[in-house]
């Protein structure tokens, strides 16, 4: 019996309606609500590509005591890339990281397949005078600003002539159109960036810079279009006193410091929208 009567009332509560909750009451539920849009993804941090001259069966410039450019550039690279990666504010890439040869047209592929935001290459060439000393910058042109920016960019250039003979003679029209091509923001964040290292460069008191610090010339290496470029001559190995210094670590932090100073504040400045050099020797 008692069995019985539960089972009615149970019936009884399944065939009554449901209670609808009056307007206002404060124990309904409230409304759900929509889900928070998921957040966009962080853009990645911007990239730079440091580039080491020269490199293998390719020694680069050979100094006075037989010091090889490639050695010297390679561990100063090396030095920069721990340098800027210690901020943690960008990302680095080295065309080479190790002793061997990479053609000039793959050293600018690099740096356009991985979406770089500048691209600096390093080298300590030599001149014919052995009297010609100190730190320099160059940007891409044309037509060399002077008889020692084209020497040293021909000198440059016939680097791939281990790799690719034949990219040495290419006519100076097809040269032309390739420099044309060059966009103008890209030039211009050449430029600034340039200055910015000659003015760091400026700062160490040991750092010599060469007269007119900041030269033009029509290097390869700085062909690429969408990218500021800059080639960094730490030095010329034909000189006694800045072969010398070249082959210290000591000296070599000096120019590494001021390079990652100046390729920070290209970033930052290109970030904020704001550009300004500090005042150098640069004529």
């Amino acid at each position: 019996m008692p069995r019985r009567r539960t089972l009615l009332l149970m019936a009884a509560l399944l065939a009554a309606p449901p209670l609808l909750p009056r307007a206002g009451n404060a124990a309904q539920a409230p409304a759900r609500r929509p889900p928070a849009p998921p957040r966009p993804p962080r853009a990645p941090k911007p990239l730079v590509v440091i580039d080491p001259g020269h490199g293998g069966k390719d020694p680069g410039a050979i100094g006075v005591s037989g010091t090889h450019e490639k050695r010297i550039v390679l561990a100063a690279c090396l030095d920069l890339k721990r340098t800027l990666e210690r901020g943690g504010k960008l990302r680095v890439a080295m065309t080479r990281a190790n002793d061997r040869f990479v053609p000039l047209e793959g050293r600018v592929r690099f740096a356009q397949a991985r979406g770089a935001a500048l691209f600096v290459s390093v080298h300590a060439d030599a001149t014919e005078s052995p009297a010609v000393r100190g730190a320099s910058v160059y940007t891409l042109s044309a037509g060399a600003s002077d008889r020692l920016a084209d020497s040293l960019a021909r000198r440059e250039n016939r680097s791939d002539r281990f790799g690719m003979p034949d990219f040495q003679d290419v006519n100076p029209e097809v040269a032309r159109i390739l420099a044309s091509l060059v966009r103008r923001e890209t030039a211009t964040g050449s430029v600034r960036l340039a200055r910015k290292l000659v003015a760091e460069f400026d700062r160490e008191p040991e750092v010599g810079l060469l007269g007119n610090p900041h030269r033009k010339a029509g290097f390869v290496v700085l062909q690429a279009p969408d990218i500021p470029s800059v080639l960094v001559e730490m030095g010329f190995m034909s000189n006694r006193l800045d072969e010398s210094k070249l082959r210290k670590p000591e000296y070599r932090r000096k120019l590494v410091a001021a390079m990652s100073r100046a390729i920070h504040a290209q970033l930052s400045a290109a970030t904020l929208g704001t550009n300004t050099t500090t005042p150098s020797r640069e004529t």
